[in-house]
């Protein structure tokens, strides 16, 4: 293989990219490998990746913390647009990958590397979302990804690589394949590949299953302003300490769990259940919201937006010019969508309970079915001539020629 001096590696300390950091350096002249941890709410995961990736062979380790940058110009533009991918899918994985990739291109510039690696597998989005992310920021950097190049085909493969090596890895065999951070946590694999089997409540590792939550249900408030959750139950938190604390009641109310098949961006069906406690109840409440404060056309037309929004966010176009352009088209749309939204929680079920704005639209004097002075209701008789007019025409003509 061509020479590569530097190497900056999407680092996670599972097995994969352990086992990479030692192939690279094999593979490709002895280069240098710097590994690159990014911090977004995964937990405690992180606790011995530093320690993990330099008894791999990694020269030097990056720790990056992320987690308010993620939720503040990713998570937050995405739910501003209410995307979701194919209906289901609020999209945690996909918004985290160019966050990620975007630090990787910045850090491997300080670095002066020459390559960016990464350790998603052939068959995924991953793949693409990274490298799209470097592309768009970085055109010329070499990008490697390992898994598209060795031999390696399996668990045990990478294992025997492993104990070869030297390197440190967990032997044990997890159950699914897993991604998580501060926003959801996605389940694969096993079991999960035949849709006909239902997810075993013992997989939940965040949310408690709808039937195990409580008896009594639960009222929580959520604030927004321009579109971007500030405050819990009158409380005003950061973007972090919002979601950790939406996370921790909507899990215990079994909310947020999604069953999908989804079709990935390279064409094959996956199997996928996500937990996403937190995010449900944020996209349920800001949509609440946008029904008060969004007039007809807007609020229509941005569901069509909000449903190429999200495939544009799950195929890796973060940084594609469209992406950019419905943000600033939904940004306009958020100005007035400022106010509250009280909802009801009862095991698994999130119900709408009031919604209050000063931009609110609704007007009483309107549509009130009581006596009133504003609404002339013989006002009606000439819209509907004009609205149904073309139907009239058709018709007529339907009569005279029998077609």
């Amino acid at each position: 293989m061509e020479q590569v001096k530097k190497v900056v590696l999407a680092y996670s300390g599972g097995l994969d990219t352990s086992v990479i950091i030692p192939w690279l350096k094999e593979n490709y002249g002895g280069c240098e490998v710097i590994a690159v941890c990014a911090d977004i709410g995964q937990g405690d995961e992180l606790n011995v990746v530093h320690d993990k990736a330099l008894k791999s062979g990694a020269s030097k380790v990056y720790i990056e913390h992320l987690t308010q940058d993620f939720l503040e110009n990713y998570v937050w533009s995405t739910l501003k647009a209410g995307a979701v991918y194919e209906g289901k899918y609020l999209l945690g994985t996909s918004f985290a990958r160019p966050l990620i990739a975007k630090r990787l291109v910045e850090i491997a510039k300080e670095e002066n590397a020459d390559a960016i690696a990464h350790g998603a597998t052939g068959k995924g989005n991953d793949q693409v979302r990274f490298e799209l992310t470097v592309k768009a920021l970085a055109p010329n950097i070499k990008i490697i990804a390992p898994w598209r190049e060795w031999t390696l085909r399996s668990r045990e493969d990478e294992i025997v690589y492993a104990n070869k090596h030297d390197i440190p890895v967990a032997t044990e065999n997890k159950t699914y394949s897993m991604d998580r951070n501060i926003w959801h946590l996605s389940h694969e694999g096993s079991d999960l590949e035949d849709p006909w089997n239902a997810p075993k409540n013992s997989m939940f590792l965040i949310s408690k299953a709808p039937e195990d939550a409580p008896d009594k249900p639960e009222y929580i408030s959520i604030d927004f302003k321009k579109g971007i959750p500030v405050a819990v139950n009158g409380e005003t938190l950061d973007a972090v300490a919002l979601l950790n604390k939406l996370n921790k009641i909507g899990a215990k109310n079994g909310i947020g769990i999604t069953d999908i098949v989804e079709n990935r961006l390279v064409g094959m069906k996956s199997r996928g259940v996500y937990e996403n406690p937190g995010g449900a109840l944020l996209y349920y409440a800001h949509r609440e919201l946008e029904y008060l404060c969004l007039d007809r056309q807007t609020f229509h037309y941005k569901e069509t937006v909000a449903i190429r929004y999200g495939e544009l966010v799950y195929d890796g176009m973060w940084f594609s010019q469209l992406r950019e352009a419905l943000a600033a088209f939904v940004d306009s749309t958020q100005e007035t969508v400022t106010g509250t939204v009280q909802l009801k929680l009862y095991k698994g079920n999130i119900i709408s309970a009031g919604a209050k704005s000063p931009y609110s639209l609704y007007s009483h004097d309107f549509v009130t079915f009581e006596a009133d002075d504003v609404y002339d209701q013989a006002d009606a008789t000439g819209f509907i001539n004009l609205f149904g007019l073309p139907l009239k025409v058709r018709a007529m003509m339907q009569e005279k020629t029998g077609k």
